[in-house]
């Protein structure tokens, strides 16, 4: 990474010359406010903790950062919500605030680590920068796609900015925001391709098989589930072997899931679902019909062929969405790509229409198909022989004083 000279919110303090930074406190704390977080976060605590087994990692957080050895003070992210939040989520993170800043000032830490959710963890690191105590964003905020203004705000109070996207660091660098890109967590852990199959072997036969991802917030669910139930009922109704399985994140989705189909005439005759079994389930489908989001980088890891949506309000989106999202695509395989090699539905107001027309495109045409899994086997290149943990773990310890560095 390229050190930006004069940078105002360049890493201050002394030099190190060969030895850890002594004066500072060996402690951190991390914030996570999404289950997404939680995980990214855990496998940087558990490295830096296999570092330095006496350092105390704090977190507000969930079971996944614990287990990895940090100590939660408060438990998160189990109402996480997408978009803009309401008055009483609001409220909420102001008493969450107060608590942390009353936190702070009774427990010296190094370094605040902001893991995602900007919006929440924004104001936490101004009570952290106010305090002498460095910051690193831990999951980059998004204003290349969104809201750029926001740069300003993140390099007042940012020392380093971890990058998941490859894009990202040269996109912040010319900005004056010091930034690393380290690579994404989920590639760190290879996928049991035995187990896979095994477990791919027990789900339903036919074809085409048609895995239906929708996401893992409530909001998600209500928005774009009905049209990936209506897109499957279209897909089997022209192709009666078709097959389908539903990947649910969580128990608590899974009945979500069930409630809402009940809703809409009751679920699919040749639709089942599979919970917490994400990776068996695109390794058994031909075809994905995903909402977008980080799900779309496990199924671009095995190169299947998807087609991504994501609906919401047209309203909010033409008073508000239209003017703030800048960047060219939505998606994560399109953006990493910088082009569209994955057809996107986003934002999609419409009915299941257009996703059953790419779907169809795609199982009656095996060179699209084909072409499409060879776009994004160069997607996943990006991501080789990096270990996301262990950079962000180089990165942390540099900023907070853990490390030694070179004059």
């Amino acid at each position: 990474m390229t050190q930006l000279a004069g940078a105002p919110n360049q890493t201050s303090g002394p030099v190190h010359t060969g030895v850890e930074n002594s004066s500072r406190p060996r402690a951190l704390l991390f914030c996570s406010f999404e289950p997404s977080g939680d995980d990214h976060a855990s496998t940087v605590i558990a490295e830096l903790k296999a570092r330095h087994p006496d350092l105390k990692i704090y977190a507000w957080g969930g079971p996944r950062m614990a287990a990895a050895g940090a100590e939660v003070v408060e438990q998160t992210g189990r109402d996480a919500v997408m978009g803009m939040p309401g008055l009483a989520k609001i409220q909420e993170h102001r008493r969450i605030n107060e608590r942390i800043e009353a936190w702070m000032d009774r427990n010296p830490i190094a370094a605040f680590v902001a893991v995602d959710s900007p919006a929440a963890n924004f104001p936490i690191c101004k009570l952290a920068k106010k305090r002498g105590i460095r910051v690193v964003h831990l999951v980059a905020p998004q204003v290349w796609a969104w809201g750029k203004w926001r740069v300003k705000k993140l390099r007042r109070l940012t020392d380093m900015v971890l990058c998941l996207l490859p894009f990202e660091e040269k996109w912040f660098e010319g900005k004056d925001v010091p930034a690393k890109f380290v690579g994404h967590p989920l590639f760190d852990i290879p996928l049991d391709d035995a187990a896979l199959d095994a477990a791919a072997a027990r789900m339903p036969q036919g074809s085409p098989k048609i895995a239906l991802l929708p996401g893992s917030r409530p909001k998600e669910h209500l928005n774009n589930f009905p049209i990936l139930l209506e897109s499957f009922k279209r897909l089997k109704a022209d192709r009666p072997e078709t097959v389908g399985v539903v990947a649910a994140t969580t128990p608590e989705v899974a009945e979500s899931l069930r409630e809402t189909a009940k809703s809409l005439g009751g679920w699919p005759d040749g639709l089942s679902m599979e919970i917490r079994s994400t990776d068996a389930v695109v390794r058994w489908c031909d075809l994905a019909l995903v909402v977008s989001g980080t799900v779309t980088l496990q199924i671009a890891r095995q190169q299947k062929p998807m087609v991504i949506v994501y609906k919401t309000g047209r309203l909010f989106y033409e008073l508000v969405g239209r003017w703030i999202l800048t960047a060219p695509f939505f998606t994560l395989p399109n953006l990493i790509a910088g082009r569209r090699i994955v057809p996107e539905l986003v934002p999609h107001f419409g009915d299941a229409e257009p996703i059953v027309q790419e779907a169809s495109r795609l199982i009656e045409d095996e060179s699209l198909a084909d072409q499409q899994r060879q776009e994004l086997s160069k997607v996943v290149e990006k991501f080789a022989h990096l270990d996301a943990s262990v950079h962000a773990a180089d990165a942390i310890e540099r900023v907070a004083g853990l490390r030694a560095q070179a004059v």
